[in-house]
């Protein structure tokens, strides 16, 4: 495949993670601000999410627990801030299974001009120039792209386009699922966003009810680095120690 001219594409990473931590670091050593996901099991598509906030005694609750929707084929072990675990299936591209795990956030991609009121955390606004790559045989996979003005766009950048006028995508939260670097074909973009309704699953996010994720993008603070674990409920107890993850009996069941 011919090379790219520079000139023509920009990628942005506007919020990206600092190199894989040693393997003796704990994943959430430089986080202070954490989303806990919890799954019933690995076909679970509904279960809860809880904000914690860490203090000099460890990790507290931070508001009530939000009721969330998963991919519509339930959970597949992601690639994030922890090694590969043998049990549990493996996420691959268009499988529609969330990825479990634990991911730093990035960006908060939105179609509005600016976050609701009292939100204060890096936004981009998305455009009819902007792009998400989801096709493996791509060199810029799982990345955000944004076209320069007055550059022709190439021949894939169509289907790659992020939408526009989706009330579904109005806010994506970046989960930075196998993004450092990506490995073609494990899955991409990952977000938080708002539910399709009460009862259906996604083809591989985490979503909620608006006031809640409206709630949820106030929270956020960048200095604080949030993170998003995900995990089915029996792979949170056998790990929770060892992730240096909030107790389990904090995590109210979903």
């Amino acid at each position: 495949m011919p090379a790219r001219p520079a000139a023509l594409l920009l990628i942005l990473l506007a919020c990206s993670a600092a190199a894989e931590l040693p393997s003796n670091t704990p994943p959430l050593a430089q986080s202070r601000q954490l989303l806990v996901g919890i799954a019933s099991d690995w076909t679970s598509t509904r279960g809860s999410l809880q904000c914690f906030e860490r203090s000099l005694d460890g990790w507290k609750p931070a508001g009530s627990s939000i009721r969330v929707l998963f991919g519509r084929n339930g959970l597949a072990w992601g690639r994030g801030l922890f090694g590969s675990q043998e049990n549990g299936p493996k996420k691959i591209e268009k499988d529609r299974c969330a990825p479990a795990g634990i991911f730093l956030l990035g960006t908060i991609f939105t179609t509005d001009p600016a976050l609701p009121p009292g939100c204060n955390y890096p936004f981009h606004t998305v455009t009819e120039r902007d792009a998400w790559v989801d096709d493996p045989a791509l060199p810029e996979y799982n990345r955000h792209v944004r076209l320069q003005p007055g550059t022709t766009p190439p021949g894939w950048f169509e289907k790659q386009r992020m939408r526009l006028g989706d009330p579904a995508y109005r806010w994506l939260i970046e989960v930075r699922h196998n993004s450092d670097p990506p490995l073609p074909g494990a899955g991409s973009a990952i977000f938080i966003h708002l539910q399709r309704g009460p009862d259906r699953p996604s083809f591989g996010c985490t979503v909620m009810a608006e006031p809640d994720l409206v709630r949820l993008l106030r929270w956020l603070q960048a200095p604080a680095n949030p993170a998003y674990c995900l995990l089915p409920a029996t792979e949170y107890r056998r790990l929770w120690k060892s992730l240096d993850l909030p107790d389990p009996a904090l995590i109210y069941a979903p």
